[in-house]
Formats: C-alpha cells, structure tokens, sequence
C-alpha cells in the first residue's frame, strides 16, 4: 500500500502516510484512509517524508480531507515534506490553510 493509515489507541489521533506520488490514482485510497473512521479523530497529521511528488488532485484530497475534518475548525498537520512538495504547497498557499511546519 502506498497510503496507510495509524489511528492512536485513544483514537483521538489518525495519521495518514503517502508514499511515492501523491496524484489521482491515490484518490481512493486516501479517501479510504479517513473516510469510515467512527467517531471522526480530533486530529489528523498527513505524513509527506516519503512523497516524492504532489500534484492539483492531491491539494483537492487535502482541501476533502479538510472539509471531512471541520473546515475552518480541523486540526490537520502536514509534515515532513520534501522541497518539491513543501515548494507545491506554498504557492497554492495551503500555509493558511493547514498547519505546515
């Protein structure tokens, strides 16, 4: 699998890790990472260390993923990303959007 998905024992927590390029043909996968969890996390942190690439799809299953999580009110981290992808995520100024450390 190139999406996982690690909820916390409380499950107060859920990471989401994307490996390889985060792009369309990881859409379902990602949906399916957040989507069914009942009661929904408080937090979500996105893990990016092993993306190598991050294309328009995937700033829209972020903008989702973000939507599912409460809009302006979510706690979503996106971390460890590369140059590329932290460069991608600047310029759509995703900044205000998520916490981007």
């Amino acid at each position: 699998m190139e999406v996982t998905s690690v909820i916390s024992e409380d499950g107060s927590k859920l990471t989401i890790a994307i490996k390889g390029r985060f792009d369309f043909a990881k859409h379902q996968e990602f949906r399916d990472a957040y989507e069914k969890l009942q009661p929904k996390p408080q937090s979500i942190v996105v893990d990016l260390k092993e993306a190598t690439y991050l294309d328009s799809s995937a700033l829209g299953m972020l903008l989702m993923l973000r939507d599912y999580a409460g809009g302006d009110d979510s706690d979503i981290r996106v971390i460890n990303s590369n140059s590329v992808v932290c460069k991608t995520l600047e310029i759509s100024n995703f900044n205000k959007l998520f916490d981007i450390p």
